[in-house]
């Protein structure tokens, strides 16, 4: 009996060796930690003992070989902590490159501090399991990281709200397993890689509110799972690529607040895109009278262009027209009578050249 005490001792020990922190790895999170300062709501005092799988808020192991695979440090969250601290997060300091030390990362969520300045660090581009970098709502500045082609498994990467600068790395294409990228709010510049047709698993580009110039690339209507492209207020030029009017599943095509020029394809205007957003731009020519049964649009706003002619005829046999903005162009003749102009206001027609009929003055 003493025996089998002995042995199950031995074999709760071994248990408790292989479930504990691996002292590497908690040394790379205390150097993380000593590059960051967070005041206010303390998620850093529970990283305290020797093993950072157990307790150590925002972090998460591998059950199997107890490396670090999960840090979630988001600074907007409803985790008990915040609803005591009564208030959002606020974290200044830096991300330390000694968070690369933790190669079995898969997850990377440091989001939402407002404070936290500096440069992405290189060597996130070799942590070879990584499937999410989500750094949302800080204040990093300098580019995204030269190498992050690399990363094969990202499946999510969520830069939004920061400072980044600089063009995008050419390396950035190479991303086979990216679903997901938004990197709205920034100061990226240059022009969108030509090949980013190969990101062919991706479902959702958002780009707006940058400085990106150049032509929209035509290989983006490769990316056959994309269903959400935002590429607006920016200083994107050329003309609007016809091949996006034959997407499959683009629901959502935001190109509003550019430089785009030439007319618009009437592959957009019979197509699956239901938000279509083209105002502010320097587009030319009629409004394509391809208006069908797949016209399905809850937003369609063509409005601060240089569009001329009559409003297409074909436009009251569109399926559903919940929001039509037309206004400040160089529409003549009449407005076309039925839906969906039964329920639009004065303001979706005002400044141009010589429309008439209701709910304008009459003709």
């Amino acid at each position: 009996m003493t025996s089998l005490l002995f042995i199950a001792a031995i074999l709760l020990g071994t248990a408790s060796a292989v479930t504990s922190c691996t002292p590497s790895d908690r040394a790379a999170l205390l150097a993380f930690k000593a590059a960051l300062n967070e005041p206010y709501i303390g998620i850093f005092k529970s990283w305290t003992g020797s093993d950072c799988c157990r307790n150590w808020y925002g972090v998460s192991c591998d059950g199997d070989n107890a490396r670090v695979t999960y840090i979630n440090l988001r600074g907007e969250s409803e985790d008990p902590i915040f609803r005591k601290a009564n208030r959002t997060g606020y974290m200044t300091g830096t991300i330390s490159p000694d968070i690369c030390q933790l190669t079995w990362l898969s997850t990377i969520i440091i989001a939402d501090w407002k404070g936290i300045s500096g440069f992405i660090p290189d060597c996130i581009s070799y942590l070879p399991h990584l499937r999410m970098l989500d750094l949302v709502g800080n204040k990093l500045t300098g580019q995204l990281p030269r190498h992050i082609g690399r990363l094969q498994r990202l499946k999510v990467l969520n830069v939004a709200e920061n400072e980044i600068s600089g063009w995008l790395p050419s390396s950035i294409s190479n991303l086979s397993s990216l679903m997901h990228l938004d990197l709205r709010n920034n100061q990226i510049s240059g022009a969108l890689p030509r090949d980013i047709g190969k990101l062919r698993m991706m479902s959702r580009a958002l780009l707006s509110r940058n400085q990106i110039t150049g032509p929209i690339p035509n290989s983006i209507s490769k990316i056959y799972r994309l269903s959400d492209l935002d590429l607006s207020f920016n200083q994107i030029s050329g003309a609007i690529p016809r091949s996006l009017g034959k997407m499959r599943v683009l629901a959502t095509l935001n190109l509003d607040n550019n430089k785009l020029s030439g007319k618009i394809p009437s592959t957009l205007i019979n197509s699956g895109v239901s938000i279509l957003t083209l105002s502010k731009n320097s587009l030319q020519g009629n409004i394509p009278d391809a208006f069908g049964q797949r016209s399905y649009f809850t937003e369609l706003d063509l409005s601060y262009n240089q569009l001329k002619g009559p409003i297409p005829k074909s436009i009251t046999s569109a399926s559903y027209i919940g929001y039509l903005d037309l206004s400040h162009n160089h529409l003549c003749g009449q407005i076309p009578v039925g839906s969906p102009f039964d329920h639009l206001d004065a303001s979706s027609f005002l400044n141009n050249d010589c429309l008439c009929g209701k709910p304008l003055k009459s003709c």
